[in-house]
């Protein structure tokens, strides 16, 4: 392990140099410095999941270790992937560097790099798709914008492609619709296949693969972690609740995030999950098989999501339920939306989600057979379903984070509003380009929440932190609501460095202090046993 590096103080992170390189950017090296990469994937994790390549390896060092003939091994998987995705060989073709997109991403805003403009990311891998796939690179040259796949390209793609997190932010200003996310996925999956990964996807992914999450939590873990929220339920409300795991014919499997069940503020994310459940007398399970609704290995290739993806549509078959509840996650939710059906689909064997509270029968889920937490809460409140007390959270002034992938990825963008608006007394919106569809990436996405990298995050989660700071110095913000648990493991460290005072908080944990559940004793702490608002039960 390399030694750790001193980040940066904020001071120095937002000088921003934006100056033209003297070089052109085919001839400017990729430099490789302390806290602004990752670290390589390990030799285990790679033959756990079958993998190329597998050995110790930094990126650190001169030589990767990459097998002789590696050129062929790329050119052939291009050509594979070209012929294999229409949506590859079209956004390679149909770009004409207007522009758009050259500012909007955050990794460029917040570092100045030319490369990190979507456009030029493209370019980075267009350039060699354009040597070897189209006449006019094989004749031209450099002429046509075509170059060699050399080792320093193939370095250079390592770099780029994880510093770009998949957020999707370019492709909203984009004309022709170019999805800058599925070009770093394909760029990533022909890194792969010579061994180029980083430690924090492939080893969660391998995690998932052998234990069925991420974290690598086995059953009675899991089932010993829930029963520990279980008991500071208790301690809070004076209810015991009592889920349920691994239960044939419940009527609904609850799948979450495996960072909910595991470090703060995700635990209490969790537990406002438990609490509702009860309140409402769902008739919900969990599994701990299918104990993971995120999938990092979507950050390594389609065939290696698809593989881990599997387990909830079987295991909610092996169950026997009508249906599935997710909870908050990001990229877990734009695999849902968007692949899952085409993978695993279609689920005959469920049901279209029908609240057995409401009645709401969820049509935008005939297909997946499956719904976001914030749809399922956002209907109860709407139908007037939960006794909630927004006072309990007077003493917090909430914005909220458009996580990237249900908000750009499946349109979630009202519902966690509607939800906070019900149980805060004080909301105040970030600037408007800077939410919704416009929103900002947390910059630690698509795999690159590590620790190494730390300035790297810290950069890439600058302009939401900017974003932040304004409605924090306009109207007092002192805590940052969403709906990913990617986000609630990385914007504390952000908010910490960049807006100190500002805490996080998943938006069904809010729901949850607010919930005034029946039969409860007088509540004095909220689910962090901070006090309540004028109630002091620490004093």
């Amino acid at each position: 392990m390399a030694p750790k590096v001193k980040l940066p103080k904020p001071g120095e992170l937002s000088k921003i140099d934006f100056k033209t390189p003297a070089t052109d950017w085919m001839d400017t090296p990729v430099e490789f410095k302390p806290g602004t990469f990752c670290w390589g994937s390990k030799e285990k994790d790679l033959l756990t999941l079958g993998l190329p390549n597998p050995r110790q390896w930094s990126p650190a060092d001169e030589d990767w270790k990459i097998p002789e003939g590696w050129e062929t091994t790329i050119l052939e998987g291009m050509a594979e992937r070209l012929s294999k995705y229409r949506s590859f060989k079209i956004f390679m073709d149909i770009c004409v560097r207007c522009g758009a997109c050259a500012d909007k991403c955050h990794f460029y805003i917040a570092t100045g790099d030319p490369k990190n403009m979507p456009v030029l990311r493209a370019e980075l891998i267009r350039s060699v798709y354009k040597k070897y796939f189209t006449k006019s690179g094989k004749f031209l040259g450099r002429l046509a914008g075509a170059r060699e796949l050399d080792m320093n390209v193939l370095k250079e793609w390592w770099s780029y492609f994880f510093q770009c997190t998949e957020c999707r932010r370019c492709s909203v200003f984009c004309p022709y619709g170019i999805d800058q996310a599925e070009v770093t996925i394909i760029g990533r999956e022909l890194l792969n296949l010579v061994g180029l990964n980083i430690d924090w996807i492939s080893g969660p992914a391998a995690a998932c693969y052998m234990k069925g999450n991420h974290l690598g939590l086995e059953p009675h873990a899991i089932a010993g972690n829930i029963e520990s929220m279980v008991d500071d339920i208790e301690d809070i409300t004076g209810i015991r609740v009592n889920p349920t795991f691994n239960r044939k014919g419940a009527e609904i499997m609850f799948v979450t995030p495996s960072g909910d069940l595991l470090g703060e503020p995700g635990i209490q994310t969790c537990m406002g999950y438990l609490m509702l459940f009860h309140e409402l007398g769902l008739d919900y399970t969990w599994s701990t098989y299918a104990s993971e609704g995120g999938n990092f290995g979507f950050f390594t290739s389609n065939d290696m999501a698809k593989r881990l993806n599997y387990k909830i549509y079987a295991e909610a078959k092996r169950l026997g339920v009508k249906y599935i509840i997710g909870g908050e996650c990001g990229h877990m939710w734009r695999v849902l939306n968007q692949y899952m059906d085409t993978w695993h689909g279609p689920a005959d064997f469920l049901e279209v989600p029908v609240s057995p509270i409401t009645g709401t029968v969820f049509e935008n889920a005939k297909s997946t057979k499956m719904i976001h937490i914030s749809e399922f809460t956002a209907d109860l409140i709407k139908h007037n379903k939960l006794n909630l007390d927004p006072t309990r959270n007077d003493h917090l002034k909430v914005t909220y984070h458009d996580s990237c992938n249900p908000s750009r990825g499946m349109g979630l963008l009202e519902e966690p509003r509607e939800i906070i608006k019900a149980v805060c007394n004080n909301f105040y919106e970030m600037p408007e380009n800077t939410i919704r569809e416009k929103t900002f990436c947390c910059g630690s996405g698509s795999g690159l929440n590590a620790s190494e990298n730390m300035e790297q995050r810290m950069r890439g989660g600058f302009p939401r932190a900017n974003a932040v700071k304004y409605v924090k110095e306009k109207h007092g913000v002192n805590m940052l609501a969403n709906i990913c648990a990617v986000d609630r493991a990385a914007l504390p460290a952000l908010m910490d460095y960049w807006n100190p005072g500002v805490g996080v908080t998943g938006v069904t944990e809010l729901v949850a202090n607010a919930l005034v559940m029946k039969g409860e004793k007088e509540r004095t702490t909220n689910l962090r046993f901070e006090d309540l608002p004028g109630k002091g039960g620490n004093e």
